[in-house]
């Protein structure tokens, strides 16, 4: 690195250069065109928000923290830390963020901690491997896509304000089943939903903060499994569990790009202070000629043994798939003729005889080698 470095110390003795960490109790800053190289843990319990050159953090080794009593902001900020830059107090960017190697980690049940991308800053080098795992907010007068993600996955999240008032909005992403979140004191039932729904994902789900309106555009990767969702993109919804009304409710689908395999959607627009999370659902319509009764009984009273799909013998090329709640197959086969009766063919652990458990589970049924029907049904015995 050929600039030089300019920080100013107001209170020289109050910097404190330790063995383990560079500890700031008084004012610092990064002069124009300097640049400052973090090879330690920062703490910052005094002033370094004045900051108009480049902080870097580096390190091939282990991780490295930022922590303290005051939020840093940094003009420029590069990350190359192999283990992670972990953030136990904000930290703000004023221009622009170079995401080389490792993520930035954000406490996801402190939502005071984030990563503020601030006067419309921007980012690049994010992916899989190089992202914010946890929560980021941004604060502009511009569309903004969140590097946000879980674990190795990169996820993002757009928003699109009504509005271009400077609006702050937060969001993190979360791979896991919002029926049993890991950071929130509530569950979000993926039953439970506006009669037009059909299905909501319980494979992830994102949090999305703000008092302004806004559409907001979420992405799908393969494990996505969006092929359970809907038999069409156009199916899809942008869903939320409204707050007031404990429920999921449509919050549209104005535009889809790609495939079951990777794609975007985006919703209408919606405030999302009004919805405790988001993700992705789908409204589903039958073929009209193929009819599926959407609920089995299997308790050997004649009634509602089997899972029945009317008018089926007339498509003898078809496929019928099954999958629990979590997305695991747990029946599948060929020439699907009505004899299904809620026992797993193996496919999935369930108990020494492979009985399905009660509950809701979902079907894709595949005519002619597509995916023409898709949607849930519901197991009681």
């Amino acid at each position: 690195m050929n600039k030089l470095i300019y920080i100013l110390f107001v209170l020289l003795f109050q910097i404190s250069f330790g063995q383990d960490a560079f500890h700031n109790f008084g004012n610092a800053k990064i002069h124009d065109n300097g640049a400052i190289g973090f090879h330690v843990d920062v703490i910052n319990d005094g002033t370094f928000d004045n900051n108009e050159g480049l902080a870097g953090f580096y390190n091939s080794d282990s991780n490295l923290t930022v922590s303290g009593s005051n939020r840093p902001i940094f003009k420029d900020m590069e990350i190359a830390v192999v283990d992670n830059l972990n953030l136990d107090v904000s930290v703000g960017v004023t221009n622009m963020i170079d995401y080389i190697d490792g993520l930035i980690i954000t406490p996801r049940n402190d939502l005071n901690v984030n990563l503020d991308f601030l006067n419309n800053s921007i980012y690049f080098g994010e992916n899989d491997n190089r992202h914010t795992d946890g929560y980021a907010t941004v604060t502009g007068e511009l569309d903004f896509k969140f590097p946000i993600g879980d674990d190795y996955r990169l996820r993002p999240l757009s928003v699109i304000p009504t509005n271009f008032t400077s609006e702050r909005f937060q969001s993190a992403y979360f791979f896991e089943d919002p029926n049993s979140p890991s950071t929130f004191n509530e569950s979000f039932n993926t039953d439970t939903f506006e009669p037009e729904l059909s299905i909501i994902s319980t494979q992830e789900y994102w949090d999305l903060n703000g008092t302004e309106s806004t559409q907001a555009q979420l992405t799908w990767d393969s494990q996505s499994l969006i092929e359970i969702l809907a038999q069409s993109l156009n199916d899809l919804r942008v869903v939320g569990f409204s707050i007031n009304n404990q429920k999921w409710e449509d919050l549209g689908n104005i535009a889809t790009t790609g495939n079951f395999e990777t794609g975007t959607i985006t919703s209408e627009s919606f405030i999302p202070n009004e919805f405790e999370i988001i993700t992705i659902g789908s409204v589903l319509k039958a073929d009209g000629s193929v009819t599926i009764y959407d609920i089995i009984t299997p308790n050997g009273d004649g009634n509602n043994d089997f899972l029945v799909i009317g008018g089926l013998e007339a498509f003898p090329d078809n496929e019928l798939i099954l999958y629990n709640r979590w997305g695991v197959e747990v029946y599948r086969k060929s020439s699907y003729d009505n004899s299904f009766n809620g026992i797993s063919d193996g496919r999935a652990t369930i108990n020494q005889e492979n009985i399905l458990p009660v509950g809701t589970y979902y079907y894709v049924l595949k005519i002619n080698g597509k995916n023409n029907m898709a949607g849930p049904f519901y197991i009681n015995r």
